[in-house]
């Protein structure tokens, strides 16, 4: 059964006059920052000085120590770089990192697939926002909050629940609720839903409508507004409101489309790759690939990219954005 935290469930004590270390300043890491100081806590952020973050971490008004200074003094410590660079990241701070700590994370791949095995004496935790830094920041700022899973790999002080809650606090993550799951459960379902869905699943459907109405003799330019530009509407109607806002606002016709049609795309095949994706995920087959091919220099990544970006839907489509002032990326 789910269970669920709200602010009410919250003991923001646990944090109050500790030492809440931030090592990255990505999207992530610059909102998280902001917003535990914001929320009164005493915050670091640890960055190599000569990172291009340092100085906007400062011109933030933060305090900006290299990795190793920064977690001398740290009660909790939020590693919040990307996955490949936190095994590196950890094995550099380690021995500074003081007896009784607590290591944070927002998501579990460096942990669940042991990239670092922490030690003993550490609390090991996850808070990950379901949601972009940028939208975990304004949220806060507008007194709302970004929903967060939480999870706990290692309770070595008994305390690692209400340390890890009162930091969801701190983002402003209790106030839309904050999930209990596992790093297990958490990584896994995270790397499911970008490759089959979010990234790797919505984007080879965007192009591969694309290339069939282009095959098929229709304008590049037309094509582009059915299969990629109008996304946005539907998947702003799904948030919104799920299936039910969605059908609300689309036409009948859409409708029946979507219901005779949809089944025929996302067929029993398709149903079949995404059950051997979340195989490789489980038992540890992409996580090695993609170690693999970080440590190789990632040369197929690049290949791939490349291939990616260019596309004709990113010719005709960066045009056709360039007519659109409204918008801004």
């Amino acid at each position: 059964m789910m269970k669920m935290y709200s602010e009410a469930d919250v003991d923001s004590s646990s944090l109050a006059a500790k030492q809440v270390t931030i090592l990255g300043y990505g999207s992530q890491g610059r909102a998280h920052a902001l917003n535990l100081r914001d929320s009164g806590f005493d915050v670091v952020v640890g960055l190599r000085r000569d990172g291009a973050s340092w100085a906007k971490a400062e011109a933030d008004g933060l305090r900006v120590m290299e990795p190793a200074a920064a977690v001398e003094n740290a009660s909790i410590i939020a590693f919040l770089t990307p996955d490949m660079v936190q095994r590196q990241l950890y094995e550099s701070v380690q021995t500074q990192i003081p007896q009784g700590a607590a290591l944070l994370f927002a998501h579990g791949f460096a942990i669940h697939f042991k990239l670092i095995e922490p030690r003993s004496d550490l609390d090991v935790v996850l808070i990950a926002p379901k949601g972009p830094g940028g939208l975990v920041r304004r949220q806060y700022e507008e007194g709302h909050g970004v929903p967060c899973l939480v999870a706990i790999h290692q309770d070595a002080s008994g305390e690692a629940l209400a340390l890890a809650l009162a930091y969801s606090a701190g983002i402003g993550g209790a106030r839309a609720g904050v999930i209990e799951t596992t790093f297990a459960e958490e990584t896994e379902t995270d790397l499911f839903g970008e490759q089959a869905v979010l990234c790797g699943g919505a984007t080879e459907l965007i192009v591969a409508g694309f290339e069939t109405l282009v095959d098929a003799g229709y304008q590049p330019e037309v094509a582009y507004y059915e299969v990629m530009h109008e996304m946005k509407l539907i998947v702003d109607l799904l948030h919104e409101g799920g299936l039910k806002k969605m059908h609300e606002f689309i036409s009948d016709t859409a409708a029946y489309g979507d219901m005779v049609s949809g089944p025929r795309v996302v067929d029993e095949h398709a149903r079949k790759k995404m059950k051997e994706i979340l195989s490789d995920i489980r038992d540890g087959t992409f996580a090695r690939n993609w170690i693999a091919e970080n440590e190789a220099g990632m040369p197929e990544f690049r290949r791939m990219m490349e291939a990616d970006l260019e596309h004709p839907i990113e010719t005709v489509g960066t045009d056709l954005r360039g007519r659109m002032d409204w918008l801004t990326g």
